[in-house]
């Protein structure tokens, strides 16, 4: 058994009605606060009032920066971290999904450091300092993650390049994670994040900086996804199924905190980068087909393992069967959950094909695949998935 760390400053508050908990919580770190959510919406709006009302009956004077949109750019950052700036921000409270609560570290950075987020990226020689705002975050998808992550993502549409801030001084302080805020997420948003969050388990069981413990929370989370996401599609409104997958993101989240992600998310986000409009579940399940019989050969005992949830019948087959039957177990879980999808259907360009390869390649999540693709390799990739 090899040797691994394990790190994790997040202090999770998990459970059904929870959220009453916030305004004690947020005035542990002072009395004004930045909230940060997308636009109001019919959805989410006595959502969003209910926390406003919890902040301020704890004593805080509370600004709404109400702006966020999917796939966050840099002009978002930049105008939440200048009203918080105005309103003396102490603390910042991200409140929603993966958008919401990046774009609440991201803001936590700008609005204390000179210069923008885009200056503090992860390969950047200037990192996020101990000045960076305090951030609370509070999930209402359950997918991305991001509430117990050290990662920012931020796209820049002028450069069309989607990145991430990645420093330990993002982590948040503290998570809520409350399925009852969860009830209201419609089907597609539901199944595009339970598929982020699968991607987030079995690719960290991929990365080189997994480890017996990672391993052991990936599994369930993806045990969890595989008995209840299908399920819950058809009753949106199972509070008991919102709280596995609520499990099965948190899980997941922790996962790649510490084992990090592999090809198909540098992928994805050069993908979201190019393409805005593509969500982040989206993207991956679009180069999931591809990945898997690319990579499968090179990771039997993990592409096995997911074959046999998905599967059990694949308990009396050898590893290298059960292994190569995992793509076709993927795909059909991909149908299942209504992703099954291509870059065309995406509207990507056909011409763009080689940009997006080279696009692709950018970030360094594919050197932690098991299989390393060469650029001719990913371009190959990237044309099986053009069509479906």
């Amino acid at each position: 058994m090899k040797n691994f760390n394990y790190f994790q400053p997040t202090e999770i508050i998990f459970g059904s009605g929870r959220i009453k908990e916030l305004g004690e919580i947020a005035k542990r770190f002072g009395t004004k606060c930045l909230l940060v959510t997308t636009p109001v919406f019919p959805a989410v709006e006595d959502q969003y009032e209910m926390v406003k009302k919890l902040l301020t009956e704890a004593g805080l004077d509370v600004a709404h920066f109400d702006q966020v949109q999917p796939n966050p750019t840099t002009d978002n950052i930049t105008a939440g971290a200048e009203m918080a700036v105005k309103h003396g921000a102490e603390v910042v409270v991200g409140l929603g999904g993966g958008s919401s609560m990046d774009s609440a570290k991201a803001i936590a950075v700008e609005a204390t450091h000179e210069g923008t987020s885009w200056d503090y990226l992860f390969y950047r020689d200037t990192q996020p300092t101990e000045k960076t705002l305090p951030v609370i975050s509070i999930s209402t998808t359950s997918g991305t993650g991001s509430q117990v992550t050290q990662v920012a993502v931020v796209t820049n549409t002028e450069k069309r390049d989607k990145s991430a801030i990645y420093h330990p001084n993002v982590y948040p302080k503290v998570s809520i994670v409350d399925p009852q805020l969860m009830l209201t997420v419609p089907e597609h948003i539901t199944a595009s994040t339970g598929w982020d969050a699968f991607c987030h388990s079995f690719e960290s069981m991929l990365n080189p900086g997994s480890s017996v413990y990672i391993d052991i929370m990936a599994e369930k989370a993806i045990s969890l996804i595989a008995e209840t996401l299908p399920g819950l599609l058809k009753n949106l409104g199972d509070l008991a199924a919102r709280e596995k997958m609520a499990v099965a993101d948190t899980f997941a989240g922790l996962c790649i905190a510490n084992a990090g992600v592999t090809l198909p998310h540098g992928v994805g986000m050069a993908i979201s980068g190019l393409y805005p409009h593509v969500m982040h579940g989206e993207s991956l399940s679009i180069i999931y087909p591809a990945f898997s019989r690319f990579t499968y050969e090179h990771a039997v005992p993990q592409f096995a393992t997911v074959g046999r949830i998905f599967n059990p019948d694949l308990q009396s087959v050898s590893d290298d069967i059960a292994a190569e039957r995992s793509c076709e177990e993927i795909d059909k879980f991909i149908k299942s959950i209504g992703m099954w999808m291509s870059l065309k259907d995406a509207n990507m360009p056909e011409e763009e094909i080689p940009v997006l390869a080279e696009q692709s390649m950018v970030l360094p999540d594919y050197k932690g695949n098991p299989r390393v693709a060469t650029p001719e390799e990913m371009l190959e990739l990237i044309k099986e998935s053009y069509y479906r």
